[in-house]
Parts: C-alpha cells; sequence; structure tokens
C-alpha cells in the first residue's frame, strides 16, 4: 500500500464507541495527550488537597489540641501538661493494660487464625468452602453486638451461660465471667481471629509443597518443616497480620468499654473517652496527648515490622505449576471439622441466640413463660431516636461508601496506572488514617472541626461524621481498587485514549466497568466498616445526627439491654444481607476472570 494511501488511512474518521461520534485517531491523541496535561496539575493539587484534609489536617490538630490548654475553639496557651501527665501511675497503669491485652490477645488470635487456615487450605476437612465463610463471618458483625450478647451470656448473676452451668451442675458456682481481663481479651479476639484468618489462608494456599517436600527429605520433622518453613516464609503476612491486629487492638473501644470499665479496667480509648463525656470538665488536652501517643506508638509499630522484613527473600510462588498439598487427616478429619464450627457457635451463634433470647422477655435472665413479651419491639417501634439513627446510619452508609469508593478508585488510579508526580505522596496520605485508630481519628477532627472558621459549618452535624467515615475507609477503597486494576492490560485503557475518550470517560466507562465486581465487594466492606464504627462516632456525634452503635451504647448505659437486643438482631439482618451479597458479588467476579 503506498504512503498516500496510509496518510488517507490515517486522517480517516473512526467511528467511537466511547464518545458516540467520529473522530479523527490523530487529533484524538493530540487531545488526549493535551487535556489531561492541561488540567493534570488542578487534578492533582485538589487530590492532594482533600486527601491531606482526610487524613494530615487531624494528625497534626491531634498535635495542636494535645499541646492547648483549653476546649477546642476557646483562646488558651500552649504546654507540655498533657504530656507531662501522661507520666502518672495510673496513665502508664492505663498504657499497660492496653500493650499487654492488645499483645495477649494478638498472640492468641495468630495461634487460632494458623489453626483454623490450615484446616481450611491444608487438610481434607469437610465443608472447607462453607467452613471459610463461617469462620470469617464474625468479622462482618459490629463488635457492639457480640459485646451485648456476650454481657447478657456472661454475667457472673444471672448470665444464660451461668444459669445452665447451675442447672446442669446444681451447683453455685460460676462458670464464666466476662468482666475481667480475660473477658476482654476473649471479645477481642472473636474479631481479630477471623481478621489475621483472612490474610493468612491465602498464603497457605499459594505455598509451594516443594519447599516443604526438601524440608521433609531432609530429615526435618512436620513440626520443624511447619516452624522453619512454612511458618517462615509466611513472616511478611503474618508479621503484616499480627501488628495489623495489634493496632487494631490498641483501638479497640466496645470490649474494654462493656467489659473492662465495669471492674475498673481502663485502657487507652476508655480513658480518652471518659476524659471528656465523663467529667464536669472535659479534659481534652489530656484526652488528646493520649490519642497522640497511641498513634506514635503505633507509627514505630511499622517501622519496626518495616526494619524486621527488610533485605530478606520470601519468596513461595514460582514459574512452576503447582497445587498445596492436602493432608489425610483420615478420622481426626471430624475432629478438625468440630473446631471449626465450634468458633462458629461461640463467635456467631451463641451471641444472636442471646439477642433473640433476650428480646422476647421482659428481663434478661428470667426465663419464665409468663415474662415472654414483645413490649421491646414495640418500644424500639415507637422510639423515634431509633428511627432517627436508623435514618442516619443508612444514610451514611450508602452515601459515605459511595464517596469513600469514588476516592479510593481516583487514587488507586493515580498510583497504579500513570507516572504522575506527587503519585507517592497520594498514596502515602491516602493510607495514613490506617495506623489512626477510630478514637484518635475522632479526637483530631473533633478538634479539627471545632477551630473550622464558623463559615464551614461541619461541626456537630452528619458531615463531621460522614468525613469520618470516608477517612477510616479509604485505606480499605484502595487496596481493593488497586489489586482491581492491576489485572486490566493497559491495552484497552490506551484504545480508549486513541478514540478520544477524556480521563474520567476512561476511568468510568472503561476500568471502572471492567472492575466493577471488585468495586461492589469494595463497597459493601466500607458499609460494614460504618455501620460497626462507634469509637469515632461517640467523639464525634450530637443530638439528631446519632447512628446505631451510639444508640444501642446509649441504651446499654441505661438498662435497656432487651431494647438493644432488638435493635442488634435488626442489625444482625443487614449484615447478612449483605454478606449474601458481598459473597456472589465474589463469585461474580471469580468467574468472569
Amino acid at each position: 500500500m503506498g504512503s498516500a494511501a496510509l496518510e488517507r488511512r490515517s486522517d480517516a474518521v473512526t467511528p467511537d464507541p466511547l464518545m458516540g461520534a467520529g473522530v479523527r485517531p490523530a487529533e484524538a491523541r493530540a487531545r488526549w495527550a493535551r487535556l489531561p496535561y492541561l488540567g493534570r496539575p488542578a487534578g492533582i493539587t485538589l487530590l492532594l488537597l482533600l486527601l491531606a484534609f482526610l487524613s494530615l489536617y487531624p494528625m497534626v490538630m491531634l498535635l495542636y489540641g494535645s499541646l492547648h490548654s483549653t476546649p477546642p475553639g476557646i483562646a488558651g496557651t500552649f504546654n507540655l501538661d498533657g504530656y507531662a501527665g501522661l507520666l502518672t501511675v495510673q496513665n502508664l497503669q492505663i498504657l499497660a493494660n492496653t500493650i499487654g491485652i492488645s499483645l495477649i490477645k494478638t498472640v492468641l488470635s495468630m495461634a487460632l487464625a494458623i489453626l483454623l487456615a490450615w484446616i481450611v487450605a491444608r487438610t481434607d476437612t469437610p465443608a472447607r468452602g462453607t467452613l471459610e465463610v463461617l469462620i470469617t463471618l464474625p468479622f462482618f458483625i459490629p463488635p457492639i453486638l457480640t459485646a451485648t450478647a456476650w454481657a447478657m451470656l456472661g454475667n457472673a448473676q444471672v448470665g444464660t451461660i451461668n444459669l445452665a452451668w447451675r442447672w446442669i451442675t446444681g451447683t453455685d458456682s460460676t462458670l464464666v465471667d466476662v468482666y475481667s481481663y480475660g473477658g476482654v481479651i476473649w471479645h477481642m479476639m472473636q474479631y481479630s481471629t477471623p481478621f489475621i484468618f483472612l490474610f493468612v489462608v491465602d498464603a497457605f494456599r499459594a505455598m509451594d509443597p516443594a519447599l516443604e517436600e526438601s524440608s521433609r527429605m531432609s530429615g526435618a520433622t512436620r513440626w520443624q518443616t511447619f516452624w522453619r518453613v512454612t511458618f517462615a516464609l509466611m513472616l511478611p503476612v503474618t508479621t503484616s497480620a499480627f501488628i495489623l491486629s495489634f493496632i487494631r487492638g490498641m483501638e479497640g473501644f466496645e470490649s474494654a468499654v462493656f467489659f473492662g470499665t465495669p471492674v475498673n479496667i481502663k485502657v487507652i480509648t476508655t480513658q480518652i473517652y471518659d476524659l471528656i463525656t465523663q467529667q464536669a470538665q472535659p479534659d481534652y488536652q489530656g484526652a488528646t496527648s493520649f490519642g497522640f501517643a497511641a498513634m506514635a506508638l503505633m507509627f514505630l509499630l511499622l517501622v519496626l515490622q518495616s526494619r524486621l522484613l527488610r533485605r530478606r527473600s520470601f519468596t513461595t510462588v514460582t514459574g512452576k505449576g503447582y497445587s498445596p498439598n492436602v493432608i489425610r487427616l483420615g478420622g481426626l478429619r471430624w475432629v478438625t471439622f468440630a473446631i471449626c464450627i465450634a468458633f462458629f457457635a461461640a463467635t456467631v451463634a451463641l451471641p444472636i441466640g442471646q439477642l433473640l433470647l433476650s428480646s422476647f422477655f421482659q428481663f434478661f435472665g428470667f426465663y419464665q413463660l409468663d415474662m415472654l413479651t414483645l413490649d421491646h419491639y414495640r418500644a424500639v417501634w415507637a422510639n423515634d431516636e431509633f428511627w432517627t439513627a436508623l435514618g442516619n446510619t443508612m444514610l451514611l452508609g450508602v452515601t459515605g461508601a459511595t464517596a469513600t469508593m469514588v476516592l479510593g478508585g481516583i487514587v488507586a488510579y493515580v498510583t497504579t496506572r500513570t507516572l504522575w508526580f506527587g503519585r507517592r505522596l497520594i498514596n502515602l496520605l491516602a493510607w495514613l488514617p490506617w495506623m489512626m485508630p477510630g478514637m484518635v481519628l475522632g479526637i483530631g477532627f473533633l478538634w479539627g472541626f471545632a477551630t473550622l472558621p464558623h463559615a464551614i459549618p461541619i461541626y456537630g452535624t452528619l458531615w463531621a461524621l460522614l468525613l469520618a467515615y470516608v477517612a477510616l475507609g479509604t485505606p480499605v477503597a484502595v487496596r481493593v481498587t488497586s489489586g482491581a486494576y492491576q489485572q486490566i492490560a493497559r491495552d484497552l485503557e490506551e484504545c480508549s485514549r486513541v478514540h478520544g475518550a477524556g480521563w474520567w470517560q476512561t476511568l468510568g466507562r472503561v476500568l471502572v466497568a471492567l472492575a466493577w465486581p471488585a468495586f461492589a465487594v469494595g463497597w459493601v466492606l466500607v458499609f460494614f466498616g460504618i455501620m460497626r464504627e462507634l469509637s469515632a462516632s461517640i467523639l464525634l456525634y450530637s443530638p439528631g445526627t446519632q447512628v446505631l452503635s451510639v444508640v444501642m451504647l446509649k441504651m446499654w448505659t441505661s438498662n435497656r439491654a432487651e431494647d438493644v437486643s432488638v435493635i442488634g438482631l435488626l442489625m444482625v439482618v443487614m449484615v447478612l444481607l449483605f454478606r449474601w451479597i458481598q459473597l456472589r458479588l465474589i463469585k461474580t467476579r471469580i468467574s468472569t476472570l
């Protein structure tokens, strides 16, 4: 074909399926190269400002508040009294409690999670797929629900477990008392175990069996092989899960406020809560100093993890095809099956059963037939505060999850699909909230919103909660969408550019359209996070902006445990519905790969 014909072809008008009209390819390429460049600095600047407001601003205000002598919005002086107050015997005891409880909880959860992951991924235990779903379900149930249930199950005097034990044995002894260090740790384990399990189960599946076989052929026992090969090569996954679980333990609020506060077991989050809400004159400086110290400690933990894994090789996936070894357990497979079912029963079936039981009796702990009633359902139905909280929760959940996924999708695109200047800073700002506990982020935003100009009315509105939820959910959204983007070939994106589509059109009609199952899964995860969030909500809500978790805590402290059970059952139904949707979307995503 001659050069003239080639020139005629290059200038031909090509149908554009994205733009809906014909454009010349040469013009389209020029337009694509020109427009993003012109709009890129402004877009990057806006994105940086938004992320800085969601992550860096509350961090800076946290430092500001820890040095400021008066509550937010009131003129005062700057001093170090807040940090000096941390060195008292009481506060050092609180710090030791927090670290000790979180460490013990994380070690026990790690051991249990590894056992459960090994059972599901590496043995012939029956119904492993179903067991995996059941093991992970506790992670999606709001902690305040299981805290309420276990407070009724494990009460030393009228707890259901203790009543059943006394009826069976005929004694007056107490089998379980959740109002103790053990109760706090046990309740935390119900969430950290499935959290760690989600990390390590796929690592077990990805392990090349040749590495373990080499160890066995060299004379190592099964235990030595597991400890020196399997577990050692999983160190990046296990240390990441350990550090993140430890951080989540440091920020735990529900377990400590339900089971620790009544017996004077205090941790950092409950101390911050008490300093702000349980005193005649709130001590904002002391609470903020606690929060900043906790955040600094978590940052040191992340640095420690980085140094631990530096310059070490952990290659477990090679170019050779393989499938993980499945260990034949024989009759023991029913023992491992029972272990998984027992975990599900203790973390899901028992709590939900308790909520159902107590919702139908006049008082929990008194289960006579003549005390059956529907009054609690009628009371909740007629409670205006409940309906306001339900509306706020659904509005914030839907709006917050949608806004978070949009922001996460944009951040993931910039950090994984471009070489734009500033992308590293964008990635850092997006991940900063991950190292900030909800209570700490909440108090940072409390200072930040209270000191904004009156022309920006965020403090005391739903906007305060929405922004906090978006900040807490952004790291999850970025992680989910980044993984999905990396599976999409760049040729599809370039084809869209050549045909004249703008940046937004390419992002929406190509990348998001192809990655929509991941977006849907991320949306459900963020929605779960918003629905279960309490530690930040309890500091940022005001009359009229309360959410379900806050209302449940207020009802519990007002000795209305039966009404809390009714609301808890409603939330359980919502959790199961959205969890089912999430699993369906994951199945759809896998089937389309």
